[in-house]
């Protein structure tokens, strides 16, 4: 197969994607990046230098400086992290930028899996496989639910399946780069599968489409 893999996955909080994308990339030998995570890392860069406001010009600044590589996950996971970049998200010189960074790297070689909410729609809609995770948000919430309470957070399943909610309205609803699968995206739910089993599944996509790449590639 000519040129770099791009396996775009999108889909919303807890559905799984996340851990489908390290999968994939893992099995494919290829790089990973968490899209969620480059706002959460701009959103860290700004409160750690003195205030959140929405100033276009300092979040590009700081999306300028983000080391892709060496985001880490934990440290970002923190919840006013995440209520920060949800506030940063809506800036479009920022969405233009992280974007713009995004693209790069998935086109390096031997490719990239990249997994956010607009990857196979804006970021990388040439992809060669794109797939939307999605669950209902009941399952979600009780996977972010346990997620928590094994990090030893005390937490409460309604207000986590509230919160999902809210989240899914405001990345569905927004005019800019809102959720949603791309047209020629393969659906995989997993409310009722196992990792390994929508892994296989996922698989069984990518592998069809690189098949099909290199029938249709000159030889």
């Amino acid at each position: 197969m000519r040129g770099p893999l791009v396996i775009a996955i999108d889909g919303p909080a807890a559905s799984g994607k996340g851990t489908l994308a390290r999968k994939l990339a893992e099995y494919y030998g290829l790089k990973h990046l968490d899209t969620g995570l480059t706002y959460r890392a701009v959103a860290a860069l700004l409160m750690a230098e003195g205030g959140l406001e929405p100033n276009g010009e300092r979040a590009v600044a700081a999306a300028g400086r983000l080391d892709l590589s060496a985001m880490d996950r934990d440290l970002l996971s923190a919840h006013d992290i995440g209520e920060a970049a949800s506030k940063i998200a809506v800036i479009p010189e920022l969405r233009q930028a992280l974007v713009e960074r995004q693209r790069a790297f998935a086109s390096q070689p031997p490719g990239a899996v990249l997994d956010g909410r607009d990857i196979g729609t804006v970021v990388c809609p040439r992809a060669l496989t794109k797939l939307y995770v999605t669950a209902s948000p009941e399952v979600r919430a009780r996977r972010r639910t346990d997620e928590l309470l094994g990090r030893g957070k005390p937490t409460d399943f309604a207000a986590v399946l509230a919160d999902l909610k809210r989240r899914d309205a405001r990345d569905m609803e927004r005019d800019d780069s809102p959720l949603r699968p791309a047209d020629d995206a393969h659906l995989i739910d997993t409310s009722a599968m196992t990792i390994e089993a929508a892994f296989r599944a996922a698989v069984a996509i990518v592998d069809a489409a690189i098949s099909a790449k290199d029938r249709a590639s000159p030889s």
